[in-house]
């Protein structure tokens, strides 16, 4: 009787063991670079997917920093325009990841939907992380309730920028060109050696070809922007784009 139950009892805790081993959650994390406009979520420490996504129309707009998920509603209502939820004409889109960024209780900022599908990959928001409808929702239905955000400027990669917090993570997955991006100081890749190309064959030079939207490239846009007559501020929107003749 007595081999009976010690069978038993270590059959128990062997299956609650492999239980709580496979349903063990996964580690998640979300990095958003405002250098390039990409997010990227990570499970287990490994990369998943990256997107393309819209932030503050002003680099103070959007904070910086390491923040939590804090909140999830699915259709927020827009309370500022009377918009209620679900409306196509809702400027927040179909889901609401809320983060508490300066002391906020995720009912400010967050990485939501948008009705506008033209503004993802621009620097235009309030302050917000906009992502094309589709894409906030496939995040959502994923991220738990204090999933760790970290949002950054900078020219490093995920992996830098997670380092950077005490993370360490792996993986890489392609994406494709932003061509809605505007691209300023602080912005790097493919699109800004193709400005930097541009620029220097019209004689506004970079000092170089190196994929890092820097001080020498801000002064030659500017440069080019003044003497097309544009807004001289050194970002290279729609408007400086055509002028330069880049998509």
């Amino acid at each position: 009787m007595k081999k009976l139950i010690v069978f038993v009892l270590i059959f128990a805790f062997s299956f609650l063991g492999f239980s709580n081993t496979s349903g063990a959650a996964a580690r998640q994390l979300i990095i958003i670079n405002k250098a390039n406009n990409q997010l990227a979520y990570y499970e287990n420490d490994k990369l998943v997917k990256v997107f393309i996504v819209a932030t503050g129309k002003k680099a103070s707009y959007t904070p910086e920093g390491k923040f939590k998920v804090v909140t999830k509603i699915v259709n927020r209502p827009y309370y500022k325009g009377n918009i209620r939820g679900g409306d196509p004409k809702n400027p927040l889109g179909k889901r609401w990841l809320g983060i508490n960024a300066r002391n906020t209780p995720g009912n400010t900022y967050a990485i939501h939907g948008n009705n506008d599908s033209t503004t993802i990959g621009k620097y235009i928001s309030a302050g917000c992380i906009r992502m094309y409808n589709s894409d906030v929702q496939w995040l959502y239905d994923r991220v738990r309730m204090n999933t760790v955000v970290l949002i950054a400027s900078s020219n490093k990669s995920f992996a830098n920028i997670a380092a950077t917090n005490g993370f360490k993570v792996t993986g890489s997955v392609s994406l494709p060109v932003n061509t809605n991006a505007t691209l300023k100081k602080g912005s790097s890749g493919p699109q800004v050696i193709e400005l930097q190309k541009r620029l220097t064959k019209l004689g506004y030079s970079t000092k170089g070809v190196d994929g890092s939207f820097g001080k020498n490239t801000e002064t030659a846009v500017k440069k080019f922007q003044k003497s097309k007559k544009l807004t001289s501020d050194g970002i290279v929107g729609p408007k400086t784009k055509k002028a330069l003749g880049l998509k």
